[in-house]
């Protein structure tokens, strides 16, 4: 069965301020989603993350190769034979709350991120210490060299913010309800209707660096003094309030849509995300029935990644590849180990026989489904009828997002609220290599949502790390894939490649991992 649906894609979306003040309307921006957490480490939410990147700043960003550039910091030293970094962050730091950038406040805050990402404890495994030597001057003191550490201070789910300390002693495990940060816009709190509308304004008090932006790297400068997200669930009202005038940018334009957006006088459609987004479901491992791998080996066998795409972006090959495995197509890391998992297609019987031996006793699988979506609720409707199809017995549970992003963190039972799945979209750069491979990552109760727990998966990523030279990294990537397919801690959907679209008198819009706003400018219509 194929079906048509609708699109979403993991943006970014970070607006930043401008050598000349560019007075007139706000950007109107329409997200992919409502905003529903104000926690960029507590959660992974794409929409929660757009939002961060435009409150706060990181010790490091990413340009559009996915290089690490300093941000916040003027840069770092390494000595000690590469056990002892020291970083400076550069002057007239200040948070929007009046309080200036001191090296406690990224203390305290890395700490509480190092908790909470899955990546927290490779780097606890180098580090000893971090400390703050002075208010400018931070210092991380290892136990060996870890040459790799701007990579993962520069990743963008979840983020290395820096909130001012105060903020940064939440339990990393509960959520902060403010948002303040120090980046080129602050968040307008009594603005803020949930479902509806959030506004930023254009922080004055923030200096930009002077190289050329390139993604989160560079002068985020922002050329406009206000921007106002209007959350706008039917894609259809979006494109046409974008074809009206009435919004400036829509992130998620519906691809069935695109064709009559091009041919509206004043929009533009186009590419801003490079790298695209791979769309996963996520199994629970702590509850039957997804805890039995080999039952999670069915499901990965019935899913038509081709369909599923096919049903989330249309016929239009270009805007998606499939299938893929572990890693996304025409990366370095993508190999062949396992790929006839995907590749092969199983008739219903034979998938019925795979069912049958996996041990399954027909529990229930809740499946959490996001309607107001429109790539998540493609991805789910096709995922749901491809299990039920085989004789899985589906609960089905429609919801909105927001109401995903705050219930996956429960560990109940699903007889008290626990859920066995959910879609989500990872942005594209974390499939290119195991390095900030998080949804993939299978550390127990330190993993992401659905906390796998496979020891070959980490035994793989650790040697990765460590491999000297790039012939042992392309050993652990087999050996990192392979041991995917064995305890499948997700289940690859496809790569995606949407396109956004915006009005013509918008310009400066720079390209990424996914769409950001330094540099957007706003002219009079």
């Amino acid at each position: 069965m194929r079906r048509r649906a609708f699109i979403a894609t993991a943006g970014a979306a970070a607006l930043a301020r401008p050598a000349i003040a560019a007075a007139g309307k706000p950007l109107v921006f329409v997200p992919q989603a409502n905003l529903t957490s104000f926690d960029p480490v507590w959660t992974t939410a794409t929409v929660t993350r757009n939002a961060a990147l435009m409150v706060y700043d990181m010790l490091y960003g990413r340009d559009e190769a996915l290089v690490p550039r300093p941000q916040m910091v003027e840069g770092h030293v390494i000595d000690d034979d590469g056990r002892r970094w020291t970083m400076r962050l550069r002057e007239g730091l200040n948070f929007h709350d009046g309080t200036p950038v001191l090296a406690r406040d990224c203390v305290a805050s890395l700490q509480r991120w190092i908790k909470r990402d899955s990546t927290g404890v490779t780097i606890l495994a180098h580090v000893d210490a971090i400390e703050a030597a002075d208010d400018r001057t931070l210092v991380w003191r290892l136990s060996r060299p870890f040459p790799l550490l701007p990579y993962f201070l520069s990743k963008t789910q979840p983020q290395p913010v820096i909130m001012p300390e105060r903020l940064a002693r939440t339990d990393p495990f509960k959520q902060v309800t403010e948002m303040v940060g120090s980046g080129p816009f602050r968040f307008l709190p009594d603005e803020y209707v949930s479902g509806t509308h959030a506004a930023f304004a254009r922080f004055d008090g923030y200096v930009p660096r002077q190289e050329p932006v390139s993604y989160t790297a560079g002068g985020h400068v922002a050329k406009v003094e206000r921007v106002e997200w209007r959350v706008v669930p039917d894609p259809a009202t979006a494109a046409n309030a974008l074809a009206a005038g009435e919004v400036d940018w829509v992130e998620l334009p519906q691809p069935d849509l695109i064709p009559m957006l091009k041919r509206q006088s004043g929009v533009v459609t186009g590419q801003l995300d490079l790298y695209g987004t791979v769309g996963v479901l996520r199994p629970n491992h702590l509850h039957a029935p997804t805890d039995n791998a080999a039952f999670l080996r069915v499901l990965l066998a019935a899913i038509d990644q081709a369909e599923v795409m096919t049903a989330t972006m249309g016929e239009d090959r270009s805007t998606w590849r499939a299938p893929m495995g572990f890693f996304v197509i025409g990366s370095k890391a993508a190999n062949d180990a396992g790929m006839e998992a995907v590749r092969v297609r199983r008739s219903k019987d034979a998938l019925k026989r795979m069912l049958e031996q996996s041990g399954y006793k027909g529990e229930t699988l809740v499946l959490m489904h996001p309607t107001d979506q429109v790539v998540y609720h493609a991805m789910t409707t096709v995922a749901a009828d491809a299990f039920r199809q085989i004789g899985v017995e589906v609960d089905e549970q429609m919801t909105d997002w927001g109401t995903i992003v705050q219930r996956r963190p429960s560990k109940a039972p699903l007889d008290k609220g626990g859920w066995s799945m959910f879609p989500a979209g990872v942005p594209g750069p974390e499939f290119v290599d195991p390095l900030l491979s998080n949804t993939v990552r299978s550390n127990g109760a330190k993993a992401w949502f659905g906390w796998p727990d496979d020891p070959a998966i980490e035994a793989a990523y650790a040697a990765w790390l460590d491999a000297p030279d790039a012939a042992a990294r392309r050993t652990q990537e087999i050996a990192f894939q392979t041991a995917a397919f064995r305890s499948v801690p997700v289940i690859p959907l496809g790569q995606y490649l949407p396109a956004a679209a915006w009005r013509a008198n918008v310009t400066g819009l720079v390209k990424g991992s996914a769409p950001v706003f330094w540099g957007a400018q706003k002219a009079d219509a």
